[in-house]
C-alpha cells in the first residue's frame, strides 16, 4: 500500500521479510467501506461506554449506502468525532435506539462465527437445567443484552423434546435469525423453534409481524405449566398466561 512504500508502516514489512503487504490500516478501510459507518457527537463518547444503545441525540451522522441505511440491523462500525473505533453495532434508522452494540473490540467481526459463539455459550450455561427440564416446565434461555445478543428472547417449553419459542425484537437478530436457529438447534439438540411476534417491539423497530414455526412442528395452543407451585395456562404462541381453575 502507500503507507508501506511511503515507510509510514515499514516496521511491518520488516517482520514479513521485506514482502509488500496490505497494512492494517488499509485493511481496516477497505472493511469500513463496505459497512455504515456512525459517528459519535463530540462529547459524547465517553456515555457509550458500558451501554448496549446508542440513541439518536449521540449521532453526529451516518455514512454508507442508502440501501443499507434503511435495512433494519445493518452492521455498522461506531466511530468518535476523531474517528477512533469504539464498536461494532447493528444500525436501525426507524428505531428511536438507533443502533445496539456488537461488541466494543475492534478485531471481532460480526458474522455468523460471532453468532454461534453467543447462542452456544449462552446455552451452555443453561444445559444443567435444560437436562433436568421436566414436560411442563419453562426455561429463559437468552435474555438479550445479557448474552450479548441484543433483542433476542429464547424460552424452551418442556426440554429438548419440547418446543424453543424464539423473539426477534431488534433489527441485527432479526437479521441472523438463520444463524440464531440453526445454532439453538444445535447446541440445545431441540428440534421444534418456534417465532413468536410482540407486535408493540416489532413495530417500534420496523419489523415486519409474523410469526410461526421456523423449524418442526408448532407448539400446541395451550400448555400446563407450574410457576413457584402454581399451575397455569400458558399459550406458548402468544406468551398468554392464566391461572389454571
Amino acid at each position: 500500500c502507500d503507507r508501506l512504500r511511503r515507510g509510514g508502516h515499514r516496521m511491518q514489512a520488516v517482520a514479513t521479510g521485506g514482502h509488500e503487504v496490505s497494512c492494517r490500516y488499509c485493511i481496516w478501510k477497505e472493511h469500513w467501506n463496505d459497512m455504515l459507518i456512525i459517528t459519535i457527537k463530540q462529547g459524547k463518547e465517553k456515555s457509550l461506554l458500558g451501554q448496549s444503545w446508542i440513541y439518536a441525540s449521540a449521532i453526529d451522522k451516518v455514512e454508507g449506502k442508502p440501501q443499507e441505511k434503511m435495512k433494519p440491523g445493518s452492521t455498522a462500525i461506531v466511530q468518535s468525532s476523531s474517528k477512533q473505533f469504539i464498536a461494532r453495532a447493528a444500525y436501525n434508522s426507524k428505531s428511536q435506539i438507533r443502533a445496539r452494540i456488537w461488541s466494543f473490540k475492534e478485531d471481532e467481526p460480526v458474522d455468523h462465527a460471532l453468532i454461534k459463539r453467543r447462542v452456544k455459550a449462552a446455552i451452555e450455561k443453561k444445559l444443567p437445567a435444560i437436562k433436568k427440564a421436566g414436560e411442563n416446565q419453562l426455561l429463559t434461555l437468552i435474555k438479550g443484552e445479557d448474552e450479548g445478543l441484543p433483542g433476542l428472547v429464547v424460552q424452551l417449553f418442556g426440554g429438548v423434546q419440547g418446543y424453543l419459542i424464539c423473539e426477534f425484537n431488534a433489527g441485527g437478530v432479526d437479521a441472523w435469525k438463520v444463524a440464531i436457529v440453526q445454532s439453538l438447534m444445535a447446541s440445545t439438540g431441540c428440534a421444534n423453534v418456534y417465532e413468536r411476534c410482540d407486535d408493540l417491539m416489532r413495530k417500534g423497530e420496523g419489523l415486519p409481524l409474523i410469526d410461526g414455526a421456523l423449524a418442526g412442528e408448532e407448539p400446541p395452543d395451550e400448555v400446563m405449566l407450574t410457576d413457584n407451585g402454581v399451575r397455569y395456562a400458558l399459550d406458548l404462541k402468544t406468551g398468554h398466561k392464566s391461572k389454571f381453575r
